[in-house]
């Protein structure tokens, strides 16, 4: 048995088994690095699944848009009925087994610092690991964005944020305000309306919605405007935030119904409701919050990566101010398959690290 002070080396430590998370275990192990002796995967959450594992039961897996394959391992035979929780969760934890990946959990990360040797430290909730590398999955679930209006604290209601969204029902009779311009607000509006006695949508710019398919190209176009941020060492932008809202069946009844007829963010919260500047006025029992998340990666504070601008600043996978750490799964690669690749791109450069050789941009 380890005791709590005993610092077990490895090559590598992944932080977080999402998406992204798995993704690099899985390149690491194809190229020779063993788990436990080699890399370790840490994982703060009590089972596999990532963030999915979270979601509203509502939120079925036909509902799901683009969840793209695990490398190696596809996702078939799933009912489109089930909630994507359970379909996500029971696919992670076959992926977890099918290649021996030894996640360890529930296991928390509290801060990443340097440590001897040129090695990086990592003091967590189940003692200390050395590592020479650090791929950090560690994704947005954790860190909600909840943000500040006057008034927000005299609110008589109820407020929630996406995260803690427990589904349609609970909204039934209620007069509810629909925070935010993504699609977490738009699904949650379509299905919160048969249910609740009012609905009201406000978005601090106006939605825009987009018409016709989403192909290759415009799928690049869309990362290469996110990874321009990153690697201006600015926060990144959810890709939807530059793709825009697909204009499917539900969104144009939705337009016609009047259920998603915006309006611009109010200016200030009352205890019964919200207002704007002009008199305008809501009355309301309810506001949720669907606006967005933010990366969880204070634990990697201690090594300063951060930029004047706030973000992280990355070449390819890689934090510009320390070549040892990679992040997965943010910016850029904060999609299904942005993961994948990351996770491939960020193994790669590690290999070069540890042989001795410069890093390359992934």
């Amino acid at each position: 048995m380890s005791t709590a002070r005993e610092v077990r080396e490895v090559e590598v430590v992944v932080i977080g088994a999402g998406q992204a998370g798995l993704a690099g275990a899985y390149h690491l192990r194809r190229a020779g690095f063993e788990p436990g002796r080699d890399f370790v995967v840490l994982d703060h959450s009590p089972g596999p699944g990532g963030a999915w594992q979270f979601r509203w039961p509502s939120l079925t897996y036909g509902k799901v848009h683009g969840m793209h394959a695990l490398p190696g391992m596809e996702l078939t035979g799933t009912d489109p009925a089930r909630p994507s929780a359970e379909v996500v969760a029971g696919y992670f934890a076959a992926y977890e087994r099918a290649f021996d990946l030894r996640v360890r959990r529930p296991v928390d990360v509290r801060a990443v610092r340097e440590g001897d040797g040129g090695r990086l430290l990592l003091e967590t909730s189940a003692g200390i690991w050395s590592a020479r590398a650090v791929i950090n999955a560690t994704g947005t679930w954790d860190r909600p964005f909840w943000p500040r209006y006057p008034g927000q604290e005299t609110f008589e209601g109820w407020q929630l944020h996406t995260a803690r969204y427990p589904g349609p029902e609970a909204f039934a009779g209620r007069r509810v305000v629909v925070v935010g311009g993504g699609a977490s607000g738009t699904q949650h509006l379509l299905e919160i309306a048969p249910y609740a006695a009012e609905t009201t949508w406000v978005t601090r710019r106006p939605p825009v919605f987009r018409e016709g398919p989403f192909d290759e190209d415009a799928g690049r176009a869309a990362v290469a405007l996110v990874e321009e941020r990153v690697r201006q060492g600015l926060p990144p932008r959810s890709v939807v935030s530059v793709t825009g809202l697909p204009l499917n069946d539900a969104i144009r009844a939705g337009l016609a119904s009047g259920v998603l007829d915006r309006l611009p963010v109010f200016d200030r919260i009352e205890p019964d409701g919200v207002a704007w500047r002009d008199g305008r006025r809501v009355a309301a029992d309810t506001i949720l919050w669907a606006t967005g998340f933010r990366p969880a990666v204070d634990h990697l504070r201690p090594l300063r990566l951060r930029e004047p601008g706030g973000g992280i600043r990355l070449d390819g996978t890689r934090a510009v101010a320390d070549p040892r750490v990679h992040l997965v799964g943010y910016g850029p690669s904060a999609s299904t398959i942005g993961a994948n690749r990351a996770g491939r791109a960020a193994v790669r450069d590690i290999r070069r690290l540890l042989a001795g050789g410069e890093p390359v941009a992934a």
